[in-house]
């Protein structure tokens, strides 16, 4: 009997631990920004100071539920915004497992077809679900507390009604590409996005800190001219290793090297996890 009252005790003692050990690292009133290692694929999570939780992208299998395991306290299980870059496999598969574990309060995504089974899996998870929908367009803004605000940067309305009308299968042409600002900190989200795509965004203006590279790093991604108006303090290319399309192409690491643009990869390092007080940033 005393045996027993002694293991519990120490569990319960364990488990404090862990749950103290848990607030001081997922409650420091900070932003966490992590580009989930998830293989070829995206997804990237947030967790601002306040506690509220933002995933965008799924990744290409269950492994997203690995980061967020580690980048989220154990009783957290609400995802305050869940948002679809575009409904290719590599980005979407990860978010069905993510509706099965936590509940998430929106979703948003591009208005760009839903014609793939693994897609139409997702919209029916979503309504069973009850989780509120949103067609995201260039100007919507999920406003968070603590003054961080997410503001979709493309598509525009008038691109999506041409392409649904030309019937356009440009998925990644279509992506939905997501400015975070947190005070003077600022992080670029470009999904699959082609730089002749980014060229046209009018809104795309001003330095920023973070840049998630577009498309893994692909040849087509960025170019001089974007580059020289972001001027990004870092970019994180998330890719996976030995992939069969040969991301991260030669030409982006020579270019971002060339602009001496720090840069680190999913395949190389992991998460890849950037803490932000508002003013000063690191990378954890």
């Amino acid at each position: 009997m005393k045996k027993t009252f002694l293991t519990v005790s120490i569990l319960l003692f364990l488990f404090g631990c862990i749950l103290i050990y848990q607030n001081i690292t997922y409650n420091d009133k900070k932003l966490h920004v992590v580009i989930c290692d998830v293989g070829q694929g995206d997804a990237i999570f947030m967790r601002t100071p306040d506690g509220s939780d933002i995933l965008i992208d799924g990744g290409p299998n269950n492994s997203v539920l690995s980061c967020l395991s580690r980048h989220m306290p154990i009783w957290d299980k609400t995802i305050e915004v869940m948002i679809m870059t575009h409904p290719h496999a590599d980005h979407l598969t990860g978010l069905i497992d993510v509706l099965k574990r936590y509940r998430v309060l929106m979703f948003g995504t591009g208005k760009n077809g839903c014609s793939t089974d693994l897609c139409k899996k997702l919209i029916e998870q979503l309504k069973q679900n009850g989780t509120a929908q949103k067609y995201l367009y260039q100007g919507d803004r999920f406003a968070i507390k603590d003054g961080i605000a997410l503001e979709t940067l493309c598509p525009t309305q008038e691109w999506v009604s041409q392409h649904l009308v030309a019937k356009s299968s440009d998925e990644n042409g279509s992506s939905v590409i997501e400015l975070l600002t947190y005070k003077k900190f600022k992080a670029l989200f470009a999904a699959d996005a082609q730089a002749s795509d980014m060229e046209k965004i009018d809104m795309l203006t001003g330095i920023i800190d973070l840049l998630k590279v577009p498309h893994h790093g692909s040849k087509t991604g960025l170019n001089s001219d974007i580059l020289d108006i972001l001027n990004p303090n870092i970019a994180a290319i998330s890719v996976g290793a030995k992939n069969r399309y040969g991301h991260p192409a030669s030409f982006t690491l020579e270019l971002l090297k060339s602009l001496n643009i720090k840069t680190l990869r999913t395949d190389q390092v992991g998460d890849i996890e950037i803490v932000s007080d508002g003013n000063n940033w690191r990378v954890k």
